[in-house]
Protein backbone atom coordinates (compact mmCIF):
# COMPACT_ATOMS: atom_id res chain seq x y z
CA UNK A 1 0.00 0.00 0.00
CA UNK A 2 1.52 3.71 -0.65
CA UNK A 3 2.19 5.17 2.46
CA UNK A 4 2.37 8.58 4.48
CA UNK A 5 -0.23 10.93 1.94
CA UNK A 6 -3.54 10.34 -0.06
CA UNK A 7 -2.70 10.24 -3.83
CA UNK A 8 -5.55 12.34 -5.59
CA UNK A 9 -5.07 9.28 -8.71
CA UNK A 10 -5.09 6.31 -6.90
CA UNK A 11 -4.93 4.48 -10.06
CA UNK A 12 -2.57 6.90 -12.16
CA UNK A 13 0.18 4.85 -13.85
CA UNK A 14 3.38 4.51 -12.64
CA UNK A 15 6.34 4.42 -15.27
CA UNK A 16 9.00 3.26 -13.21
CA UNK A 17 9.63 1.33 -9.76
CA UNK A 18 12.97 2.04 -7.81
CA UNK A 19 13.91 -0.93 -5.58
CA UNK A 20 16.05 -1.18 -2.38
CA UNK A 21 17.94 -4.77 -2.39
CA UNK A 22 18.37 -5.84 1.15
CA UNK A 23 15.65 -7.36 2.69
CA UNK A 24 13.79 -6.23 -0.37
CA UNK A 25 14.81 -7.48 -3.25
CA UNK A 26 16.72 -10.19 -1.86
CA UNK A 27 16.49 -12.10 1.45
CA UNK A 28 19.34 -10.55 4.09
CA UNK A 29 21.66 -8.07 3.72
CA UNK A 30 24.45 -8.22 1.48
CA UNK A 31 27.67 -6.93 2.83
CA UNK A 32 26.81 -9.07 6.36
CA UNK A 33 25.40 -12.37 4.67
CA UNK A 34 27.30 -12.80 0.99
CA UNK A 35 25.14 -15.04 -1.01
CA UNK A 36 21.76 -13.71 -0.38
CA UNK A 37 18.93 -15.44 -1.94
CA UNK A 38 16.39 -13.01 -4.17
CA UNK A 39 12.80 -13.40 -2.32
CA UNK A 40 10.37 -16.40 -4.37
CA UNK A 41 7.89 -13.76 -6.17
CA UNK A 42 10.51 -10.97 -7.01
CA UNK A 43 11.61 -12.67 -10.48
CA UNK A 44 8.24 -12.88 -11.58
CA UNK A 45 7.61 -9.49 -10.73
CA UNK A 46 10.32 -7.91 -12.12
CA UNK A 47 9.99 -9.55 -15.59
CA UNK A 48 5.77 -8.95 -15.36
CA UNK A 49 6.41 -4.89 -14.90
CA UNK A 50 9.06 -5.17 -17.68
CA UNK A 51 6.45 -6.87 -19.91
CA UNK A 52 4.29 -4.52 -19.19
CA UNK A 53 6.19 -1.49 -20.39
CA UNK A 54 7.25 -0.24 -16.61
CA UNK A 55 10.35 0.95 -16.38
CA UNK A 56 12.43 -0.49 -13.40
CA UNK A 57 15.66 0.71 -11.19
CA UNK A 58 17.27 0.73 -7.75
CA UNK A 59 18.18 3.12 -4.91
CA UNK A 60 19.95 0.78 -2.29
CA UNK A 61 22.56 1.75 -0.09
CA UNK A 62 25.37 -0.49 -0.42
CA UNK A 63 28.58 -1.28 -1.99
CA UNK A 64 27.92 -0.43 -5.93
CA UNK A 65 30.51 -2.98 -7.34
CA UNK A 66 29.34 -5.98 -5.03
CA UNK A 67 25.68 -5.14 -5.01
CA UNK A 68 25.81 -5.35 -8.99
CA UNK A 69 28.21 -8.63 -9.31
CA UNK A 70 24.93 -10.26 -6.94
CA UNK A 71 22.58 -8.92 -9.42
CA UNK A 72 24.66 -10.14 -12.27
CA UNK A 73 24.89 -13.32 -10.60
CA UNK A 74 21.06 -13.16 -10.24
CA UNK A 75 20.55 -12.72 -13.89
CA UNK A 76 18.53 -9.59 -13.00
CA UNK A 77 21.03 -6.28 -13.60
CA UNK A 78 19.79 -5.90 -16.95
CA UNK A 79 16.45 -5.23 -16.37
CA UNK A 80 17.66 -2.11 -14.12
CA UNK A 81 18.41 1.11 -15.85
CA UNK A 82 19.75 3.93 -13.78
CA UNK A 83 20.59 2.44 -11.05
CA UNK A 84 22.00 4.53 -8.03
CA UNK A 85 23.72 1.88 -5.50
CA UNK A 86 25.84 4.12 -2.83
CA UNK A 87 25.44 5.56 0.09
CA UNK A 88 23.66 9.08 -0.21
CA UNK A 89 19.77 10.08 0.64
CA UNK A 90 17.76 7.72 -1.37
CA UNK A 91 15.93 10.47 -2.26
CA UNK A 92 18.23 11.91 -4.00
CA UNK A 93 18.55 8.53 -5.28
CA UNK A 94 14.82 8.52 -6.74
CA UNK A 95 15.02 12.41 -7.67
CA UNK A 96 17.93 12.26 -9.82
CA UNK A 97 16.57 8.79 -11.88
CA UNK A 98 13.01 10.76 -12.29
CA UNK A 99 15.07 13.39 -13.93
CA UNK A 100 17.17 11.59 -15.86
CA UNK A 101 13.99 9.62 -17.18
CA UNK A 102 12.25 13.20 -17.78
CA UNK A 103 9.42 11.78 -15.78
CA UNK A 104 7.14 13.33 -13.25
CA UNK A 105 7.52 12.66 -9.43
CA UNK A 106 3.88 10.90 -9.58
CA UNK A 107 4.60 8.56 -12.73
CA UNK A 108 7.47 7.13 -10.15
CA UNK A 109 6.96 4.15 -7.23
CA UNK A 110 9.43 3.52 -4.40
CA UNK A 111 10.13 0.21 -2.61
CA UNK A 112 11.77 -0.53 0.70
CA UNK A 113 11.90 -2.96 3.58
CA UNK A 114 13.05 -0.01 6.10
CA UNK A 115 10.01 2.69 7.61
CA UNK A 116 12.91 5.24 8.06
CA UNK A 117 13.55 5.33 4.31
CA UNK A 118 10.01 5.27 2.91
CA UNK A 119 9.56 8.10 5.26
CA UNK A 120 12.56 9.93 4.16
CA UNK A 121 11.68 9.55 0.68
CA UNK A 122 7.86 10.35 1.10
CA UNK A 123 9.05 13.36 2.87
CA UNK A 124 11.38 14.74 0.13
CA UNK A 125 9.24 13.52 -2.71
CA UNK A 126 5.55 13.68 -1.45
CA UNK A 127 4.27 12.64 -5.30
CA UNK A 128 6.48 9.39 -5.46
CA UNK A 129 4.31 6.16 -4.51
CA UNK A 130 6.11 4.22 -1.69
CA UNK A 131 5.36 0.48 -0.80
CA UNK A 132 6.89 -1.73 1.73
CA UNK A 133 8.63 -4.94 1.15
CA UNK A 134 5.37 -7.10 2.15
CA UNK A 135 3.75 -5.35 -0.54
CA UNK A 136 6.17 -6.53 -3.49
CA UNK A 137 4.12 -10.00 -3.67
CA UNK A 138 0.67 -8.51 -4.95
CA UNK A 139 2.20 -5.52 -7.12
CA UNK A 140 1.54 -6.79 -10.78
CA UNK A 141 -2.16 -6.84 -9.06
CA UNK A 142 -2.40 -3.37 -8.51
CA UNK A 143 -3.99 -1.00 -10.92
CA UNK A 144 -1.42 1.83 -11.04
CA UNK A 145 0.90 -1.37 -12.32
CA UNK A 146 -2.07 -2.48 -14.70
CA UNK A 147 -1.46 -0.29 -17.87
CA UNK A 148 -5.00 -0.20 -19.64
CA UNK A 149 -2.84 -1.22 -23.08
CA UNK A 150 0.63 -3.01 -23.49
CA UNK A 151 2.11 -2.73 -27.01
CA UNK A 152 4.81 -4.22 -28.72
CA UNK A 153 6.50 -1.24 -27.67
CA UNK A 154 5.90 -1.68 -24.51
CA UNK A 155 7.61 -4.57 -24.17
CA UNK A 156 10.52 -3.12 -25.64
CA UNK A 157 9.97 -0.13 -23.82
CA UNK A 158 13.82 -0.90 -20.97
CA UNK A 159 15.81 -1.70 -24.10
CA UNK A 160 14.76 1.73 -25.57
CA UNK A 161 15.84 3.64 -23.05
CA UNK A 162 18.90 1.97 -22.11
CA UNK A 163 19.84 2.52 -26.35
CA UNK A 164 19.06 6.17 -25.33
CA UNK A 165 21.49 6.45 -22.49
CA UNK A 166 24.05 4.71 -24.78
CA UNK A 167 23.03 7.03 -27.90
CA UNK A 168 23.16 9.99 -25.14
CA UNK A 169 26.99 8.87 -23.97
CA UNK A 170 28.30 9.07 -27.43
CA UNK A 171 26.59 12.50 -28.04
CA UNK A 172 28.89 13.62 -24.74
CA UNK A 173 31.42 12.51 -26.22
CA UNK A 174 31.07 14.37 -29.67
CA UNK A 175 33.50 17.31 -30.93
CA UNK A 176 30.98 19.02 -32.83
CA UNK A 177 27.61 20.77 -33.55
CA UNK A 178 24.41 18.88 -32.19
CA UNK A 179 23.66 18.74 -35.93
CA UNK A 180 26.36 17.20 -36.95
CA UNK A 181 26.19 14.76 -34.37
CA UNK A 182 22.52 13.90 -35.26
CA UNK A 183 23.40 13.35 -38.97
CA UNK A 184 25.96 10.06 -37.72
CA UNK A 185 23.04 8.87 -36.49
CA UNK A 186 21.33 7.72 -39.54
CA UNK A 187 17.53 8.92 -37.94
CA UNK A 188 14.54 7.39 -39.86
CA UNK A 189 11.46 8.91 -39.32
CA UNK A 190 8.73 7.42 -40.54
CA UNK A 191 4.55 8.75 -40.72
CA UNK A 192 1.60 6.89 -41.54
CA UNK A 193 -1.72 6.47 -41.20
CA UNK A 194 -2.93 4.40 -38.38
CA UNK A 195 -4.89 1.22 -38.98
CA UNK A 196 -6.56 -0.60 -36.51
CA UNK A 197 -3.33 -2.65 -35.50
CA UNK A 198 -1.81 0.47 -34.48
CA UNK A 199 -4.91 1.59 -32.71
CA UNK A 200 -3.29 0.22 -28.89
CA UNK A 201 -0.07 2.43 -29.56
CA UNK A 202 -2.06 5.69 -30.59
CA UNK A 203 -4.21 5.02 -27.44
CA UNK A 204 -0.64 4.31 -25.26
CA UNK A 205 0.78 7.61 -26.37
CA UNK A 206 -2.11 9.76 -25.38
CA UNK A 207 -2.11 7.88 -22.03
CA UNK A 208 1.54 8.57 -21.17
CA UNK A 209 2.86 11.43 -22.88
CA UNK A 210 2.42 14.51 -20.81
CA UNK A 211 5.44 17.13 -21.90
CA UNK A 212 4.83 17.40 -25.91
CA UNK A 213 0.99 16.48 -25.42
CA UNK A 214 -0.45 19.92 -26.89
CA UNK A 215 -3.73 18.87 -24.83
CA UNK A 216 -3.46 15.93 -22.37
CA UNK A 217 -6.75 14.49 -23.78
CA UNK A 218 -7.28 10.84 -23.61
CA UNK A 219 -8.96 9.50 -26.45
CA UNK A 220 -10.16 5.41 -25.24
CA UNK A 221 -10.01 2.74 -27.79
CA UNK A 222 -13.60 3.43 -29.09
CA UNK A 223 -13.19 6.41 -29.55
CA UNK A 224 -10.16 6.14 -31.82
CA UNK A 225 -12.55 3.36 -33.65
CA UNK A 226 -14.30 5.87 -34.69
CA UNK A 227 -12.32 8.46 -35.87
CA UNK A 228 -10.06 5.48 -37.90
CA UNK A 229 -12.87 5.11 -40.02
CA UNK A 230 -14.16 9.21 -40.65
CA UNK A 231 -13.15 10.21 -43.99
CA UNK A 232 -12.82 14.11 -42.65
CA UNK A 233 -10.20 12.48 -40.05
CA UNK A 234 -6.50 11.30 -40.71
CA UNK A 235 -4.98 9.62 -37.88
CA UNK A 236 -1.24 9.66 -38.11
CA UNK A 237 1.51 7.55 -36.40
CA UNK A 238 4.97 8.38 -36.15
CA UNK A 239 7.83 5.95 -35.21
CA UNK A 240 11.45 6.77 -35.44
CA UNK A 241 14.99 4.37 -35.71
CA UNK A 242 18.51 5.28 -35.87
CA UNK A 243 21.74 3.00 -35.97
CA UNK A 244 21.20 2.72 -32.10
CA UNK A 245 17.80 0.53 -32.54
CA UNK A 246 14.26 1.47 -32.80
CA UNK A 247 12.37 4.08 -30.85
CA UNK A 248 9.49 3.04 -31.65
CA UNK A 249 6.16 5.10 -31.95
CA UNK A 250 6.87 8.13 -30.77
CA UNK A 251 4.50 10.37 -31.84
CA UNK A 252 0.98 10.88 -32.89
CA UNK A 253 -1.43 13.52 -34.63
CA UNK A 254 -5.44 13.45 -35.35
CA UNK A 255 -6.54 15.70 -37.85
CA UNK A 256 -9.62 17.02 -39.12
CA UNK A 257 -10.23 18.24 -42.97
CA UNK A 258 -12.68 21.56 -43.17
CA UNK A 259 -11.98 22.75 -46.72
CA UNK A 260 -10.28 26.21 -45.79
CA UNK A 261 -8.50 24.85 -42.84
CA UNK A 262 -7.17 21.89 -40.96
CA UNK A 263 -8.01 21.08 -37.60
CA UNK A 264 -4.80 19.57 -35.50
CA UNK A 265 -7.28 18.48 -32.79
CA UNK A 266 -4.57 16.20 -30.85
CA UNK A 267 -0.30 16.01 -31.25
CA UNK A 268 1.81 14.39 -28.85
CA UNK A 269 4.85 13.11 -29.31
CA UNK A 270 7.38 11.20 -27.04
CA UNK A 271 10.00 13.53 -24.55
CA UNK A 272 12.70 10.84 -25.26
CA UNK A 273 12.68 12.28 -28.92
CA UNK A 274 12.69 16.11 -28.68
CA UNK A 275 16.07 16.42 -28.68
CA UNK A 276 16.30 15.04 -32.14
CA UNK A 277 13.95 17.45 -33.68
CA UNK A 278 10.74 15.22 -33.81
CA UNK A 279 8.81 17.49 -32.96
CA UNK A 280 9.73 20.24 -35.26
CA UNK A 281 9.78 17.90 -38.06
CA UNK A 282 6.28 17.28 -37.65
CA UNK A 283 5.04 20.64 -37.41
CA UNK A 284 7.35 21.90 -40.42
CA UNK A 285 5.45 18.65 -43.04
CA UNK A 286 2.40 19.32 -41.42
CA UNK A 287 2.84 22.83 -42.52
CA UNK A 288 4.04 22.00 -45.41
CA UNK A 289 1.37 19.55 -46.45
CA UNK A 290 -1.35 22.20 -46.04
CA UNK A 291 0.60 24.87 -47.88
CA UNK A 292 0.67 22.12 -50.85
CA UNK A 293 -3.39 21.70 -50.31
CA UNK A 294 -3.89 25.47 -50.21
CA UNK A 295 -5.55 25.29 -46.48
CA UNK A 296 -4.73 26.84 -43.29
CA UNK A 297 -3.81 24.99 -39.80
CA UNK A 298 -5.99 25.47 -36.37
CA UNK A 299 -4.60 23.95 -33.69
CA UNK A 300 -5.80 23.25 -30.21
CA UNK A 301 -3.61 23.80 -26.99
CA UNK A 302 -4.08 23.44 -23.67
CA UNK A 303 -1.62 25.02 -21.19
CA UNK A 304 -0.72 22.63 -18.13
CA UNK A 305 2.70 22.14 -15.81
CA UNK A 306 4.18 19.84 -18.11
CA UNK A 307 3.70 20.94 -21.33
CA UNK A 308 5.83 24.36 -22.31
CA UNK A 309 8.01 22.49 -24.42
CA UNK A 310 5.22 21.85 -26.42
CA UNK A 311 3.74 25.55 -26.50
CA UNK A 312 7.48 26.47 -27.10
CA UNK A 313 7.27 24.31 -30.32
CA UNK A 314 4.01 25.38 -31.48
CA UNK A 315 5.23 29.34 -31.97
CA UNK A 316 8.29 29.01 -33.26
CA UNK A 317 6.77 26.76 -35.94
CA UNK A 318 4.76 29.89 -36.45
CA UNK A 319 1.29 29.16 -34.92
CA UNK A 320 -0.26 32.48 -33.17
CA UNK A 321 -3.47 33.05 -31.01
CA UNK A 322 -6.78 32.40 -33.77
CA UNK A 323 -7.42 35.67 -35.43
CA UNK A 324 -8.56 33.89 -38.29
CA UNK A 325 -12.09 33.66 -40.05
CA UNK A 326 -11.67 30.62 -40.71
CA UNK A 327 -11.41 28.64 -37.65
CA UNK A 328 -15.12 29.53 -37.66
CA UNK A 329 -16.05 26.76 -39.12
CA UNK A 330 -14.54 24.86 -36.60
CA UNK A 331 -17.03 23.66 -33.67
CA UNK A 332 -15.93 25.23 -29.70
CA UNK A 333 -13.35 23.13 -27.79
CA UNK A 334 -14.53 20.34 -25.84
CA UNK A 335 -12.45 20.71 -23.30
CA UNK A 336 -12.00 23.34 -20.67
CA UNK A 337 -8.62 25.43 -20.98
CA UNK A 338 -8.11 24.26 -24.76
CA UNK A 339 -7.13 27.42 -26.90
CA UNK A 340 -6.66 27.42 -30.50
CA UNK A 341 -3.84 28.78 -31.96
CA UNK A 342 -3.55 29.45 -35.75
CA UNK A 343 -1.03 28.76 -38.57
CA UNK A 344 -1.15 30.54 -42.33
CA UNK A 345 1.60 27.64 -43.95
CA UNK A 346 3.95 28.60 -45.95
CA UNK A 347 6.08 25.81 -48.43
CA UNK A 348 8.76 24.02 -45.86
CA UNK A 349 12.41 22.49 -46.84
CA UNK A 350 12.70 19.14 -46.64
CA UNK A 351 14.80 17.84 -43.19
CA UNK A 352 18.44 17.89 -43.15
CA UNK A 353 19.27 15.81 -40.03
CA UNK A 354 16.86 12.52 -40.56
CA UNK A 355 15.41 11.05 -43.44
CA UNK A 356 11.73 11.44 -43.75
CA UNK A 357 9.24 8.99 -45.04
CA UNK A 358 5.54 10.39 -45.37
CA UNK A 359 2.19 10.27 -47.33
CA UNK A 360 0.86 12.96 -49.40
CA UNK A 361 -2.07 14.39 -47.06
CA UNK A 362 -2.12 16.86 -49.42
CA UNK A 363 -4.17 14.64 -52.13
CA UNK A 364 -7.46 14.01 -50.45
CA UNK A 365 -8.13 11.63 -52.70
CA UNK A 366 -5.39 9.44 -51.89
CA UNK A 367 -6.58 6.09 -51.02
CA UNK A 368 -6.58 4.89 -47.25
CA UNK A 369 -4.91 1.44 -46.24
CA UNK A 370 -7.22 0.61 -43.11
Amino acid sequence: MTEGKPVSEPTAAVKCLVWDLDNTLWRGTLLEDGEVPPFAWVRDVITTLDDRGILQSIASKNDHDHAWARLEALGLAEYFVLPHIGWGPKSESVRAIAERLNFAHRAMAFVDDQPAERAEVGYRLPEVRCYTAEDVAGLTGLPEFSPAVVTVDSRQRRTMYQSGFRRDAERAEFGGPDEEFLRTLDIEMAISRATERELSRVEELTLRTSQMNATGVHYSDSVLRGLLTDPAHEMLVITMADRFGPHGAVGIVLLERHPAVWHLKLLATSCRVVSYGAGSTLLSWLADQAARAGVHLAADFRRTDRNRMMEVAYRFAGFADAGCACTAALAAPGEEGVERLHLTPAFQPAPTTLRLTAPELADAALPRSR
